[in-house]
């Protein structure tokens, strides 16, 4: 990639890899030169937005439903943490094996909208599944169905993202997109805490599965938004992609190190079912541990834009280190912090490195990528933070059950403080190369 070794490594922006590519056809000196297109793509947030408005409300669906998993897996089902782990691990990494698939069959038939609507639409079947689930063994199977559908959706949703993104708001896009998301989260979960709260006085108790059955409204929603999403029009490609590891030597060597580094910070990030249970050790009920997700997701939905927008004035690493240096504060709180108060303080900071990081690294992989491999390319980066999720949390019940509730926490800040230094030296110093 010249055209990125000319530039300052810090400052990259989202015209780098699309001045890196060959035109299909360059006037010769004989012509005259053709006018330049427009940045604008006419209609392009508005189509982003939308695509916002489809994850809002499946996030509302899936945020009535995700804090409340560990507890009716711990209180009901009498299930330990180390248990926990293993399930939230298996259903990650079990779905995220199908996202570079997914980001594959995006590339190859260009039928970005179905594959996204067919990746939301298992939403629907997870909380059915959970009515009727009655063992952790059932709660496991609803699980990985929902996130066989995260599988297949991430990648051809981001495609529709970037390709509706003026190519200089590439982290303005995803920003929004990003915002939407975790506000919808937000929304849901405070919806679960006001659910709580009116059903503890009734006589048999909180009904989880009552829970589980209303959250099906917004998700039913969230795929009408479908109705609005336009797709950009491409033609499919004249020969059958290869798979993308036939193609490994068109990948920029710095976007394979940024997956190393993905890979080595996930397994630090295990599931946020620990941080909910060290949040009750800290103090906080089963009800008003809730309220902690809503404050991280609403602080996360409404930094994402803005972070997503510096992003494209000074670059996406000068963003995404101090992004996982915020994780590795929050995580020292997670192991140590007693005082509710300031556990309130570090699920801020924890929705601020999310807004820091997944937008930024998403709008980073897609403007890096070959335009031929994007969809590959951006669920092959889901895939190997989703493959890293079921050790991570595996480790982390582990280092709960043997050495105490602060240990998975200060593993994970270590492993993140690495991830620093493989982004600030060693990607810098290839890059110059």
């Amino acid at each position: 990639m010249d055209e990125k070794k000319r530039q300052d490594p810090d400052t990259e922006s989202a015209t780098d890899t699309e001045s890196a590519q060959p035109s299909a056809a360059q006037p010769s000196a004989a012509q005259p030169s053709a006018a330049p297109l427009p940045t604008t793509k006419k209609g392009g947030m508005r189509n982003v937005f939308f695509l916002g408005l489809v994850s809002f409300f499946s996030d509302i669906s899936a945020d009535m439903v995700y804090p409340l998993i560990p507890l009716y897996l711990t209180t009901t089902l009498g299930v330990t943490p180390a248990l926990v782990g293993v399930i939230e691990g298996i259903a990650e990494s079990v779905a995220s094996l199908l996202k570079v698939f997914s980001g594959y069959l995006t590339d190859r038939f260009q039928k970005k909208k179905l594959l996204a609507f067919l990746g939301y639409a298992p939403g629907i079947f997870y909380k059915l599944i959970l009515v009727l689930a009655g063992s952790w063994v059932g709660v496991l199977c609803a699980r990985v169905f929902d996130r066989v559908g995260k599988g297949i959706r991430v990648a051809p949703r981001d495609v529709l993202v970037s390709e509706s993104a003026d190519k200089n708001a590439m982290g303005k896009a995803f920003g929004l997109h990003k915002a939407l998301d975790m506000l919808g989260a937000a929304l849901g979960v405070l919806l679960t805490y006001f659910l709580m709260r009116s059903m503890l006085g009734a006589p048999s108790g909180f009904d989880f599965k009552k829970v589980f059955l209303l959250s099906l409204i917004p998700a039913a929603l969230g795929l009408a938004m479908f109705l609005f999403v336009k797709e950009k029009k491409t033609p499919r490609p004249a020969k059958t992609p290869e798979f993308f590891w036939k193609n490994i030597h068109k990948v920029d060597r710095q976007l394979w190190l940024y997956l190393v580094v993905v890979f080595l910070f996930t397994l630090g990030n295990s599931s946020n079912t620990f941080i909910l249970l060290k949040a009750q050790d800290a103090g906080f009920d089963a009800v008003n541990v809730i309220l902690l997700f809503f404050i991280y997701h609403l602080a996360a939905g409404v930094l994402s834009l803005p972070f997503g927008a510096l992003s494209d004035r000074i670059g996406r690493k000068r963003l995404l280190i101090p992004g996982y240096l915020a994780f590795s504060l929050c995580y020292l709180g997670f192991a140590f912090i007693t005082s509710p108060q300031l556990m309130v303080v570090a699920f801020i900071v924890y929705g601020a490195y999310t807004a820091m990081i997944t937008g930024v690294e998403r709008a980073f992989v897609a403007e890096i990528s070959p335009p031929d491999l994007k969809g590959t390319m951006l669920g092959l980066q889901s895939t190997v933070a989703g493959v890293a999720l079921l050790p991570a949390s595996v480790i982390a019940g582990l280092l709960w059950d043997g050495f105490g509730s602060t240990t998975p926490f200060i593993f994970g800040a270590i492993l993140s403080l690495f991830s620093v230094i493989l982004l600030a030296v060693f990607m810098k110093r290839h890059h110059d190369r």
